[in-house]
C-alpha cells in the first residue's frame, strides 16, 4: 500500500463514509454523511504524523492517555521509557503520554472490503516495540462501517507465555457542524469520576458521576471515569444531528474531553484508567485467550 494512503469505507446502506489511513496507526481521519465530517480535523493527518498532534480518531496503544512516571515495574524489572525514542512522546510536563504507535507505520493491512478494514501489528518480533512494551503479541483493529454505524474492534493475542497487560485507548474527536458549541447536548451514563491532579494524572480521590444530558455550554471537560458498564452510551447532539458513542464491551473506563479552545468533545473508550499500566490495575489477555474489545459510533 502507497505511503499514507487513506482507505475510505462506504455504507451499503446510506451515504456515511469512514476514511483511514493505515501507514498513519490505522487513524480514522474522517466519520461523514454526505459531507458532513463528524469529527475534529484539529491540524489535520500531517501534523499527526510529523508531530504527533492527534485528531479524527487516533489509537493510543499501549497505554491511553498519561503515565506518572517513565518507568514502570513487570514480573520484577522495571521498563524505562525514554522521550523522544521508539515512539515514546510526552507532555508539557515530561511524562510518557499515548503509547508508542501515534502514527506508527508499521500496520500490515489483512482485509479489506468496501465496508470492512482489518489490519494488525505483530508486536513479537519488533525490538523497537518490545522495549517499550516487553509483551510479545499480535494487535488486531477490526473496522466495519454499517447502518450508518462504525464498528471497532480491537484484539489483543498473546504470542508467548506472558500475559498482556491492557491499557490502551482511543480517542475520538466528534463534533456537530453548524451548530454552535454552547448549543450542544451531551449525554453520559452513570460513572465514577476520578478526580486528577495538576498533571491530570488520578489522585485516588473519587466521586459518582450521575450522568444524565446537559448542555455543553462554556464548561471545559478534562476527567477521566471507570466503573463503566458494558453498553454504556454517551451522545453528543446538536441542531437536527447525533451522535452516538457506544462502549459495547471491554472498555470500564474513559475520558471526556472538551477544551474551551475547540469546538469538539472527546468520548475516549479505554480498556483501563489513566496510569493504570503503572499503579497495576489492569486486566490481561492471557496466552491461549485473545481480548476483544468493541466500541461503536453512529451518526444520524
Amino acid at each position: 500500500m502507497a505511503e499514507h494512503q487513506p482507505v475510505t469505507l462506504s455504507d451499503p446502506s446510506s451515504s456515511v463514509t469512514a476514511t483511514y489511513v493505515p501507514a498513519a496507526g490505522m487513524i480514522c481521519t474522517s466519520l461523514a454523511d454526505g459531507g458532513v465530517e463528524f469529527l475534529g480535523q484539529r491540524r489535520g493527518v500531517e501534523a499527526y504524523i510529523t508531530s504527533g498532534k492527534t485528531m479524527g480518531i487516533p489509537l493510543l496503544y499501549p497505554w491511553a492517555n498519561r503515565l506518572s512516571s517513565s518507568k514502570y515495574a513487570i514480573d520484577g524489572g522495571v521498563v524505562t521509557l525514554t522521550p523522544g525514542v521508539a515512539g515514546v512522546r510526552t507532555d508539557e510536563n515530561g511524562v510518557p503520554i499515548h503509547g508508542v504507535l501515534g502514527a506508527y507505520p508499521g500496520w500490515v493491512v489483512t482485509e479489506r472490503s468496501d465496508n470492512t478494514l482489518v489490519a494488525e501489528v505483530d508486536w513479537t518480533d519488533k525490538p523497537r516495540l518490545l522495549a517499550t512494551f516487553p509483551f510479545p503479541h499480535v494487535l488486531t483493529m477490526s473496522v466495519t462501517l454499517a447502518d450508518r454505524t462504525l464498528t471497532v474492534e480491537t484484539t489483543v493475542t498473546p504470542s508467548a507465555a506472558a500475559p498482556v497487560p491492557l491499557c490502551y485507548g482511543y480517542h475520538p474527536y466528534l463534533q456537530i457542524p453548524d451548530v454552535a458549541r454552547a448549543q450542544w447536548q451531551l449525554q453520559s451514563p452513570t460513572m465514577r469520576h476520578l478526580r486528577v491532579d495538576a498533571w491530570g494524572l488520578p489522585t485516588g480521590a473519587t466521586e459518582e458521576w450521575a450522568g444524565g444530558t446537559a448542555p455543553l455550554g462554556d464548561r471545559e471537560l478534562d476527567h477521566g471515569f471507570d466503573q463503566v458498564g458494558d453498553g454504556a452510551l454517551f451522545v453528543l447532539a446538536g441542531g437536527d444531528r447525533r451522535v452516538e458513542v457506544t462502549f459495547e464491551k471491554g472498555y470500564p473506563a474513559a475520558q471526556l474531553f472538551a477544551p474551551s479552545a475547540d469546538d469538539l468533545v472527546a468520548v475516549e473508550p479505554m480498556a483501563a484508567p489513566t496510569d493504570a499500566l503503572r499503579r497495576e490495575n489492569y486486566r490481561v489477555a492471557a496466552p491461549g485467550e485473545p481480548d476483544t474489545s468493541r466500541f461503536t459510533i453512529r451518526v444520524t
